[in-house]
């Protein structure tokens, strides 16, 4: 028999959903290469530390990557300059006090990702590089902050009459219960294409009229299961979403590896990611967590050595119904 744990609360009402903002949203939503900084200022190892001193007095700047023969090989900060002046050694080349232990970012990978790196870390700042390490640019904190300051901004005029439109799909249909049904493939180890399905679908449910909180919340719960699929199962696996004007069903299967024990799996903190997958930034044990933020219903089902389904269910006041003309 199959594992099988049951979590159900009442609806999450707009109050209890008012941490899900549009900051968090974004973040999930905007992928690294389109905050960070491009071309950053480089030094090399034989750089002095008294022309790194001048470059970040010039620049404004308070880090910059070091590179050797066009390859990204350490990266050296405000601190490690501080550390010279303590020693009156500005003399000495960058070499002797750079760091050479990186945490680098790909492009195209989601900013919480970044964030996620950044608090784990501490770093200040992340190396962004393309799938060959080639540096393409620079991420801090205050990029992120400012990249999604220029999002919030966007004009959302034609999305709006999109909005419009779909959020009347469900009135003139006559039948005893109407759904539209999402389906997406998702392929193990598809880091590059990770967070799509869960972007489309928040697209979906916001033209067809649901509340931004309903779907930013739909939107988590479903990027979180959705990377679950690309770091922890062996071939990928399917998500499906059922769209009615007062639910929203998702189900998530995938045909192995199964977890073992599942009540061990939604602790906080516990993952099975291989190194390989934390050094890219993920697999730090939270998805099951958010995901059960986020939604009224989770069950979860595996089959150890076989596979693994996930259901998850919001359930839709009157006034957050969609598709009726919301």
């Amino acid at each position: 028999m199959p594992q099988d744990t049951l979590f159900k609360g009442k609806l999450v009402s707009e109050q209890k959903a008012e941490d899900i903002t549009r900051v968090e949203e974004l973040a999930y939503e905007l992928k690294v290469e389109e905050v960070m900084t491009a071309n950053p200022s480089t030094v090399t190892p034989e750089t002095t530390m008294g022309d790194v001193l001048v470059l970040f007095r010039q620049t404004r700047i308070s880090g910059a990557p070091v590179l050797e023969n066009g390859h990204l090989v350490g990266l050296v900060s405000i601190e490690d300059l501080l550390r010279c002046l303590q020693k009156s050694d500005l003399e000495s080349e960058t070499r002797h006090y750079m760091s050479t232990k990186l945490l680098t970012i790909k492009k195209n990978e989601p900013v919480i990702e970044a964030l996620k790196l950044f608090v784990s870390s501490h770093y200040g700042r992340l190396p962004v590089v393309d799938d060959d390490g080639n540096l393409l640019g620079i991420l801090t904190k205050g990029d992120i902050t400012s990249g999604i300051l220029q999002a919030m901004q966007h004009d959302y005029q034609e999305e709006e009459v999109r909005r419009y439109r779909a959020s009347h799909l469900f009135e003139d249909i006559e039948s005893d219960r109407s759904s539209l049904i999402l389906r997406y493939s998702i392929k193990q180890g598809d880091f590059t294409h990770g967070g799509s399905a869960s972007s489309a679908i928040k697209r979906a449910l916001l033209r067809l009229g649901a509340t931004p909180q309903i779907a930013r919340r739909v939107g988590i719960a479903v990027y979180e299961a959705e990377m679950n699929l690309i770091i922890h199962t062996t071939h990928g696996g399917l998500i499906r979403c059922e769209i009615e004007p007062k639910q929203i069903s998702i189900n998530i299967t995938d045909d192995g590896p199964g977890i073992q024990d599942i009540a061990l799996a939604l602790k906080p903190g516990y993952s099975t990611a291989s190194d390989t997958v934390r050094e890219l930034g993920f697999g730090a044990g939270m998805g099951l967590v958010n995901i059960q933020r986020c939604v009224d219903s989770m069950r979860l089902e595996s089959v150890f050595g076989q596979g693994t389904i996930l259901r998850l269910k919001i359930f839709l006041s009157q006034e957050d119904s969609v598709g009726e003309g919301s």
